[in-house]
């Protein structure tokens, strides 16, 4: 359950096995993004969300486990039975303490690029300067080509 867009969400998800993710999802038409949002999944939207896929799927939230950093969260931490503070920010830190909530603090964050295999950069750059070049080479060429037979 993320606020980030399913285009960044569900490939995570699906590497961590996940068999459903909720994110928010963009309204799309002929292929192309409209601009509009169809689904926000911000705060109340979450809980929501999550609410509908329990009810949907036979869950029961009193034995599910949520995460947040964020107390725009609340509403989704409340709906589950095992609710985590993860580095949260101070309004959630507060709320976690009252309500005898684990708190999870991650003082050495691991950087994502030991974790997912990019290509390297150097190469990968190389090969978009020779596109760019060979792609602004044929523009060129075609651009003359047509001025000679127009003269």
């Amino acid at each position: 359950v993320s606020t980030s867009g399913a285009e960044m969400v569900e490939p995570i998800g699906a590497m961590l096995g996940a068999d459903h993710v909720v994110a928010t999802r963009m309204e799309v038409a002929d292929g192309k993004y409209t601009g509009k949002i169809r689904f926000y999944a911000y705060a109340e939207n979450k809980a929501k969300a999550i609410n509908d896929l329990a009810r949907k799927r036979g869950y029961d939230l009193a034995n599910c486990y949520a995460y947040s950093d964020s107390v725009t969260d609340l509403t989704m931490l409340e709906a589950v039975g095992n609710p985590f503070a993860v580095n949260p920010d101070k309004d959630l830190r507060k709320i976690a303490k009252e309500r005898d909530w684990p708190v999870l603090v991650f003082e050495r964050p691991v950087a994502l690029g030991s974790r997912v295999k990019l290509p390297p950069a150097k190469p990968t750059l190389t090969a978009l300067a020779i596109a760019g070049a060979a792609g602004i080479g044929a523009a060129v060429w075609v651009n003359s080509r047509k001025a000679r037979r127009g003269a």
